[in-house]
């Protein structure tokens, strides 16, 4: 990124080096190179983190490429401990040689992967890292998002992301080290789990430090005895009693509370690596028909977010451009996004977690399907839960969404055992969220129901959803989307029902085609837009069967012109105008706290 924001904000070193910037690059569409000695004639230079397809990258090349290589050199002193090289995502297949030695190979387009360097360095300090990337366009059965597989944009796909599109940087560690660290809160009993793995050259009597702050207060000073490489402990806070005091320690979209931490791990009194990272104290679960953060029923007021920018594409343009998101989503009234289809940066998730803001994580798809794209999707995925766990700001997985990937789950059981599985392997792995298997319709195993209908008239909504006895009527005989809500064999058993996708209007302030565009209806002025959009919001926020709703969607997205922002960010209405109709704000003295109903 331009401003260059430290790329990992949970497990943060003081000493890095990053490496954004200017790279050597070359297509290699007849892939005529197979190692770095045979890349000659480099054609390019493109500007990392942003993918070719960018104009950010300076290149801005849209056509369709199977394989490029990137290359740059820089100056490092090797260490006596290890030199740890880091990729923030590179779509879809890497290699990676430091001065010629294959030091990483990885698979997965929006996860991160590390390499430990320190036997490929050059003594006089001159290295060279080279990368080839594999990213075939026209493979559905990669997990691929919202990347399109024709070569220009159609309905709701969007251009595609091949190469480098995180961070690239690294950082220089002791011989022994923290490899990890996993926090978890545990509301009930005001502690938080903490978990540290250590890596390198483990021994005996290592102890790790852990201090926590809440603002200037010291509230936890542990010491433990790492054994083996791990040490993982449960902290105790001091419960407030009375909920006013509670309620300043927990972490809320109405109140963010983050609690500082600083990490040391030493070997006999000397120390071995020092990081600083924060967590926070936060609960979320099911409670029969509603969703519970911090053992209170809560209203989510969700927008889908796709996470991209019409200059950069799926990589912010800058730090500031990430915060700058989150602002707007609250400042339109929501407590939280959809992040749809794509694995968010993690300063993103930083800023989520500072400003407060819920997110839905969700696995980007594959749309085809077979046992090498579920096979994928399970690495990915895995890979995505463990690093985005110890994030207080996300509160739900999402593996599946409007089967896609998963065309059959009427019919074939291999279709409906994948959506299973990755229910089950998602709680697994997470036993602290709820988990929705397939979002939209065609539920199986799943914690919350969610649903998409984009009728957009407001009173066939509140007769569809708003009738006296609304779950026989809508699971017995009515189909939003045209699709059952649940599968055969899993009845609706009382779990919160969230309008997951709805609205979807499109309005181009900038007076473009309408006819150009997509949406899933139209306004023509501001009066009209906002209008209907106030009429939407009214219906869903005062139906009772609803724990909450996602509306879709938050900006313009290319030819998806059906954003409540320009695709810039500027909003077609005041900001005011739409927080108002987001809350369906009456002029009643609103709640403050966690736990808003």
């Amino acid at each position: 990124m331009s401003d260059f924001a430290y790329p990992r904000p949970q497990l943060v070193r003081q000493q890095w080096m990053n490496l954004n910037g200017k790279w050597k690059f070359m297509f290699d569409d007849e892939r005529r190179c197979r190692m770095p000695d045979a890349v000659t004639g480099w054609t390019h230079e493109i500007n990392v983190p942003f993918s070719p397809e960018t104009a950010m990258s300076g290149i801005g090349d849209t056509g369709f490429h199977c394989v490029c290589w990137y290359e740059r050199q820089f100056q490092l002193t090797p260490n006596a401990g290890h030199t740890i090289l880091h990729f923030g995502a590179v779509d879809y297949r890497a290699q990676v040689w430091v001065n010629r030695h294959l030091v990483a190979e990885h698979e997965g387009g929006h996860t991160p992967f590390a390499a430990d360097i320190s036997g490929a360095l050059n003594s006089d300090g001159a290295q060279t890292v080279t990368v080839y990337v594999e990213d075939d366009p026209h493979d559905l059965a990669k997990p691929r998002g919202k990347q399109d597989w024709l070569r220009e944009p159609h309905s709701i796909w969007y251009p595609r992301t091949t190469g480098i599109w995180q961070t690239v940087w690294l950082e220089q560690v002791e011989s022994t080290y923290i490899q990890s660290l996993r926090w978890t809160p545990i509301f009930e009993t005001y502690e938080i789990g903490c978990e540290v793995v250590a890596s390198g050259d483990v021994t005996d009597d290592l102890f790790v430090e852990v201090k926590i702050w809440h603002g200037d207060k010291l509230v936890a000073d542990d010491h433990y005895k790492l054994l083996g490489n791990e040490a993982n402990r449960k902290i105790a806070l001091s419960d407030p009693g009375i909920d006013d005091s509670r309620n300043e320690l927990l972490w809320s979209p109405e109140r963010p509370t983050l609690l500082d931490a600083e990490v040391i791990l030493r070997h006999r009194g000397k120390v071995l690596d020092r990081i600083s990272s924060y967590t926070a104290l936060r609960s979320v679960a099911i409670n029969r028909d509603r969703f519970m953060l911090n053992g209170r029923a809560y209203a989510l007021r969700l927008v889908l977010d796709q996470g991209y920018w019409p200059e950069s594409l799926m990589t912010a343009p800058s730090d500031a451009a990430l915060k700058r998101d989150v602002e707007l989503a609250k400042a339109m009234g929501f407590n939280g996004v959809r992040k749809h289809q794509k694995i968010e940066d993690p300063r993103y998730l930083y800023w989520a977690d500072r400003l407060g803001l819920l997110v839905w994580e969700e696995m980007p798809s594959a749309y085809r399907f077979s046992p090498k794209a579920i096979t994928r999707m399970v690495r990915e995925w895995t890979e995505a839960i463990e690093r985005d766990y110890s994030h207080p700001c996300i509160i739900v997985w999402v593996a599946f969404n409007e089967s896609w990937g998963v065309p059959n789950l009427t019919l074939t059981q291999a279709h409906r055992n994948a959506v299973e599985a990755l229910y089950h392997l998602t709680r697994t792995l997470d036993a602290t969220r709820p988990v929705i298997g397939n979002d939209g319709w065609e539920a199986s195993a799943t914690d919350i129901l969610g649903i998409h209908d984009y009728d957009c008239n407001p009173a066939r909504l509140e007769t569809r959803y708003a009738t006296s006895e609304p779950t026989r009527t809508l699971f017995d005989q009515r189909r939003p989307g045209g699709r059952i809500l649940t599968l055969d064999g899993f009845p609706h058993r009382g779990q919160p029902i969230v309008l997951t996708e709805f609205g979807g209007i499109a309005f181009d302030k900038g007076g473009a085609t309408l006819e150009a565009t997509w949406g899933y209806s139209r306004a023509h002025t501001e009066d009209s837009f906002i209008d209907l959009y106030r009429r939407l919001l009214r219906v869903v926020n005062t139906t009772f069967m609803f724990s909450g709703f996602c509306y879709t969607q938050f900006s313009d997205t290319f030819q998806e012109a059906n954003g409540l922002l320009c695709a810039d960010r500027t909003p077609k209405v005041s900001l005011e105008l739409i927080n108002t109709a987001t809350r369906n704000y009456t002029g009643e003295e609103e709640r403050i706290g966690p736990g808003i109903v």
